[in-house]
């Protein structure tokens, strides 16, 4: 199956491939790499792998000014494997012939009160995509790049219901946004292109834009809601690879506020990703890699680069209404402490075949409401000639996106 060279000529778009700052060590995991955000799916990837640009945003209503929190996400599967129609893995026919998913799938949504997600599919014979980067992938009237994205999914009641396969909700959302990635997180070796080219990681992950300013419009079943660049505190991520860790762990938010000085903190994000990593055969089990840019200062804490001496501590506790996830992470300099939380009646449960056809992620939680409580310490040598934390802020943070799930049978 041959991708189609995309042709969009009423879209201009600008260079956006940026070369890397000449002070690496100054702005260290914040460097834009295209490259990193480019589609994925070639060699063995094309016919067991799955690549997915991910979108996360505020709107406020354009009448009541009420808030509402949305996400949008272009998923690929398996594009070797399709042709004119989607292919669905959760169909029974294809369970029993061992015939694996392969499709593009546009999935969108919002948390919150009457939290969804809405799906729509299209066979890999509709799917323009431009493969080197910068990336351009669109279907129909459904279109994403480095710098826009535009759509419409609509699934009625009845179609999600007599179509489990399609592992959706019911609902409508159309959408035209100009995306500007702001602060990235290049986790450096671990997307590293020899270890791409190796598919050494079961799943990568490279967030672009960990804080994106978003400006546009979003209709959500016939509501009309208007997006801006200061009060969107977006997000933009890629994950791709051959199969999904367990368990999963994200935690990001740039709506930051110094307990301390009591400002809100115009230039500070974290991003939080991980779980169980795989190389191989081999698992990194409870770990994650972080990075905080605390206005204008780099602090990472990044196991896959081993000459950090990253340690890490974590637990996530769930009860019938609630996750919380407790983290902390230290290198020999920094020391970042984080309890987070999130309301279940606010989140979704985000449902993805894997490209063996399998859905074992039955219980991944996934929200953009949740609250944050967050200490960020460096050493410091103190009057008796003795190495001890000194605490730089004590934040809290909000509108936090947060996955947490682990495989259940």
């Amino acid at each position: 199956m041959e991708l189609k060279n995309i042709s969009l000529p009423n879209i201009e778009l600008p260079n956006i491939i940026k070369k890397p700052a000449s002070d690496n060590t100054e702005r260290a995991f914040n460097r834009q790499d295209p490259e990193r955000d480019a589609f994925m799916l070639k060699g063995p990837l094309a016919s067991k792998g799955y690549d997915w640009w991910w979108h996360s945003f505020t709107g406020k209503n354009k009448y009541t000014g009420e808030e509402r929190s949305f996400f949008i996400e272009f998923f690929t599967i398996n594009p070797e494997l399709g042709g004119p129609a989607p292919v669905f893995g959760q169909l029974p026919a294809n369970q029993e012939s061992g015939k694996k998913p392969s499709y593009l799938m546009i999935k969108v949504g919002s948390w919150g009160k009457d939290a969804c997600q809405i799906h729509r599919f299209f066979g890999w014979d509709e799917v323009n995509v431009k493969e080197d980067a910068p990336f351009l992938i669109s279907a129909d009237n459904c279109f994403l790049s480095e710098t826009r994205t535009l759509g419409r999914v609509e699934l009625t009641k009845e179609e999600a219901e007599s179509h489990p396969e399609y592992l959706s909700d019911a609902g409508s959302m159309v959408w035209d946004l100009k995306i500007e990635k702001k602060t990235a997180f290049n986790v450096g070796y671990g997307t590293g292109r020899m270890l791409r080219d190796l598919d050494a990681f079961q799943m990568f992950w490279h967030a672009e834009g960990m804080k994106t300013e978003y400006s546009g419009q979003v209709y959500f079943n016939g509501t009309e809601y208007q997006v801006t660049p200061e009060g969107c505190f977006g997000y933009a991520d890629k994950n791709w690879g051959s199969d999904f860790t367990s368990p999963w762990i994200w935690l990001s938010s740039n709506d930051i506020t110094s307990k301390v000085s009591g400002k809100k903190l115009a230039d500070t994000v974290f991003d939080i990703g991980g779980g169980c990593p795989r190389v191989g055969n081999h698992e990194i089990k409870d770990t994650v890699l972080s990075a905080l840019w605390y206005e204008g200062t780099p602090y990472e804490f990044n196991f896959s680069k081993f000459w950090t001496l990253t340690k890490n501590k974590m637990k996530v506790k769930e009860n019938k209404k609630e996750i919380h996830w407790y983290i902390e992470q230290e290198t020999p300099l920094a020391k970042f402490e984080i309890h987070a939380v999130c309301q279940k009646s606010e989140m979704i449960k985000n449902r993805y075949e894997a490209p063996d056809g399998s859905f074992r992620h039955k219980n991944l939680w996934c929200g953009g409401t949740g609250h944050a409580e967050l200490k960020l310490f460096k050493k410091k040598v103190s009057l008796k000639n003795k190495w001890e934390w000194e605490l730089v802020d004590d934040m809290t943070a909000d509108h936090l996106g947060c996955e947490y799930g682990v495989f259940r049978t």
